[in-house]
């Protein structure tokens, strides 16, 4: 079957690719910047990559007449500055009206389960775009999911922060919602499932795991799989804003969508009864076991997907492209070079670079300044990344965005994400025996330069020890 896939590098699209490849589907994938996605990963010929921007409805002209199907995975929870519902409303209408001049006699929705009175804007969004969905022409089947816990997921390296970070939390009173988890691979059996069933054109179903638990009850129990004894207190003085706050710098997630999850988190989501487990032959993992299941990716070097990718800073909006050439005109550079005695070593040092690993010198540093972006609204340091050896453009690196990574080249170019007042690149290649570490800055205003300025000092000897222990 031929079939659209959008949300194709978010952390459902990325799991399910593999999957739809795998079961002999040619897959057409939506990406808004073909640097950002890794297409030689795949090696099939049954895929094909095309550009789409979903905010722009003329970019959807390249999208075939002749899918057969196509799933809808987008979401803007995430973006800042701008409203959301308003976001997901324009993508919904933009894809609707395409795809029902297609070929495509399903589409499959992934939205929220919408089942208490009190809904937050996130899940009321959810729901007016099902509704805009299913005024096409053609069939929809929806499939609306609470927590998805998985390697790579926000829920699970959410909970991951907090359990491992805070052995006594002083938590919300929203830790005692009560909510339905299902586990990832759950999820793509589900989307796999009802592709093609005509039996389940035109309605929707609530996905869940065998468990109701309370936030309370998922971070307890996450903290006995890990072994780590954990003390959880909820005060009914915490309000939303503070609550996001809360989650904002103990996680790794950015403020806007720190506040999205808390207004979500108090609201129940309780799936209601339907038969589509049983119609399906799903066997339904159980929370503490979809927890090891996820850890026991992580240790084996498996996460195939992270949410952390999808958060980035708005420049990146347009694209990673106009971002590979670093500029000259106009910047401040520290360039420094170094003799390699064993070049495999070092090329392996630099693929290996940052989250776990630090940065081979002053990581302390490293984190402090981690620290003062997460204060200035920042992704801060906590991103991490989803390889500790491999890398791929478009993965997110600590506060960095991988603009290019090819090791036979042995040339690795990252664009900062964090707070700056400019632009900065990090760049990383060895031509022969000898290692270049470039370092440019692009200041805007006079602000720009000042800080430019005043992190000099620091420059001095990290960036050159760094290089050394590169070189070593």
């Amino acid at each position: 079957m031929k079939i659209l896939l959008t949300g194709t590098t978010g952390y459902i699209g990325q799991s399910l690719l593999p999957a739809l490849l795998k079961d002999g589907h040619e897959v057409v994938c939506c990406v808004r910047d073909r640097n950002r996605f890794d297409e030689g990963k795949y090696a099939s010929e049954k895929l094909q990559v095309i550009e789409v921007d979903f905010l722009d409805q003329a970019s959807l002209v390249v999208i075939p007449d002749d899918i057969e199907a196509a799933y809808y995975l987008i979401h803007s929870m995430a973006a800042e500055g701008e409203d959301f519902e308003k976001l997901e409303r324009t993508t919904a209408l933009h894809f609707r009206d395409r795809i029902q001049k297609t070929s495509a006699k399903q589409v499959i929705y992934l939205g929220g389960i919408t089942n208490d009175q009190h809904l937050s804007k996130h899940l009321q969004s959810r729901k007016k775009v099902e509704g805009i969905l299913a005024s096409g022409r053609y069939h929809l089947t929806t499939l609306r999911a609470g927590i998805i816990l998985g390697s790579g997921s926000a829920s699970f390296e959410i909970m991951r922060d907090l359990v491992e970070k805070l052995p006594i939390m002083i938590a919300p009173k929203w830790l005692n919602t009560k909510s339905q988890p299902i586990a990832i691979r759950n999820v793509i059996e589900y989307l796999k499932g009802v592709l093609g069933q005509e039996e389940l054109y035109d309605q929707s179903f609530d996905i869940g795991g065998p468990d109701v638990l309370t936030y309370k009850e998922m971070l307890l129990g996450f903290a006995k799989v890990r072994g780590l004894k954990r003390t959880i207190l909820t005060v009914p003085v915490m309000t939303p804003k503070l609550s996001s706050y809360w989650l904002y710098f103990v996680t790794s997630t950015s403020y806007t969508l720190a506040t999205n999850l808390v207004q979500s988190m108090r609201v129940e989501v309780i799936c209601q009864d339907n038969r589509l487990q049983e119609f399906l032959k799903i066997t339904l993992l159980p929370y503490d076991t979809a927890i090891k299941l996820a850890f026991d990716r992580i240790q084996n070097e498996g996460v195939i997907a992270s949410w952390k990718d999808a958060l980035s800073s708005n420049v990146l909006n347009e694209g990673i492209s106009k971002l590979l050439t670093v500029p000259t005109f106009g910047c401040f550079t520290d360039k420094r070079e170094a003799e390699v005695t064993q070049v495999d070593k070092s090329v392996h040092k630099i693929w290996s670079i940052g989250g776990e690993n630090g940065w081979y010198y002053a990581n302390w540093l490293w984190q402090l300044r981690g620290f003062i972006d997460k204060l200035f609204g920042g992704v801060g340091l906590r991103r991490g990344r989803k390889n500790s050896t491999m890398i791929h453009a478009g993965e997110s690196l600590d506060f960095w965005r991988v603009l290019y990574a090819d090791r036979e080249e042995k040339r690795l170019l990252l664009y900062a994400e964090m707070k700056l007042p400019g632009e900065a690149w990090l760049e990383f290649k060895i031509i022969g025996q000898t290692l270049y570490q470039t370092a440019t800055f692009r200041p805007l205003g006079l602000w720009g330069r000042l800080y430019w300025y005043s992190v000099l000092p620091f420059h001095a000897f990290i960036f050159s020890n760094m290089l050394k222990r590169i070189a070593a």
